[in-house]
């Protein structure tokens, strides 16, 4: 049976290996000792290791025919040191991994003034946070240019899912922008990114890049008033950007700069990708409980 590598196995990385365990002997990367035993009750072998202490990664290489790279970039700077010293951990081995999925994020694009955004568009990346991943798309395609590992790319938005929705966001009344000043944001459902990651490890094509994303941009408003009637709550109040400034937490009011909509045609013409919630209303629909959600724009 082959080996496959999970870096960085929270939420989504679990309902990835799921998907694979009957296919490989799945390996995931902690730096957490109170997360083995999960990881075990999911059929998953634990190994331990940190991305910020490359001394702890000489288990890497050689260990698996396929990685999937989900570990967050470093907190702070704009270049990505975890993927850097993941990438020369795996080119000490013996053998290299024949296919590597690299999940980064749509933000990478910058604000788009609400235009219709493809794999080819320009990255112009505005935030430390998506320079960071910016970097870390540039290292592996280099390596992967130099070595002949298959890299493939998932640029990510923003990911919900029923315990991971603004629920909490709504009940404290934080405000959304008025429509005329409200950002275009896109979300892709967690148990479709999974099944788009699977997609990518089988299909995906050496440094190709695709917009891991459903069908349907909205605005930001617009999201947290399905969520709010989803779960009966007052609709959040809407404000102007100015007044944004002063009263949104500011990394939320950093999504809020951002404009854009991602076109998803590659992913489902190349990897043949089948969305179980082509929009945020049935995926939002299906939802039984809340939580608050993580922003990838």
């Amino acid at each position: 049976m082959k080996r496959l590598l999970i870096i960085g196995c929270g939420d989504v990385g679990l309902r990835t290996a799921l998907l694979l365990r009957k296919r490989y002997r799945i390996h995931a990367l902690t730096h957490s000792l109170e997360r083995v035993a999960e990881l075990r009750r999911h059929g998953l072998m634990p190994m331990y290791g940190d991305l910020d202490r490359p001394q702890t990664l000489d288990g890497l290489p050689g260990l698996a025919h396929d990685v999937i790279h989900l570990a967050p970039p470093p907190p702070r700077g704009r270049t990505d040191t975890r993927t850097a010293h993941l990438i020369a951990a795996l080119a000490r081995g013996g053998s290299l991994p024949q296919h590597f999925v690299y999940i980064s994020t749509s933000g990478v694009y910058g604000d788009c003034g609400g235009a219709m955004v493809d794999e080819t568009s320009p990255l112009r990346p505005q935030t430390d946070r998506a320079h960071r991943r910016a970097d870390a798309e540039r290292r592996l395609r280099d390596w992967g240019a130099r070595s002949g590992v298959r890299v493939s790319i998932l640029r990510v938005p923003g990911i919900y899912a029923a315990d991971r929705l603004p629920v909490a966001r709504i009940e404290r009344g934080t405000p959304a922008l008025l429509p005329q000043d409200d950002s275009y944001v896109n979300h892709v459902h967690a148990d479709d990114l999974a099944g788009m990651i699977v997609a990518a490890l089988h299909r995906g094509q050496a440094n190709r890049s695709y917009n891991a994303s459903d069908d349907a941009p909205q605005k930001m408003g617009d999201y947290f008033d399905l969520v709010a009637d989803r779960f009966r709550l007052p609709r959040p109040p809407r404000v102007t950007r100015a007044e944004a400034r002063s009263t949104v937490p500011e990394n939320l009011y950093s999504f809020m700069s951002e404009s854009r909509r991602l076109a998803n045609a590659r992913i489902k013409q190349e990897l043949r990708v089948r969305l179980r919630y082509p929009t945020v209303r049935e995926g939002i629909a299906a939802a039984g409980g809340g939580g608050e959600p993580r922003h990838g724009s």
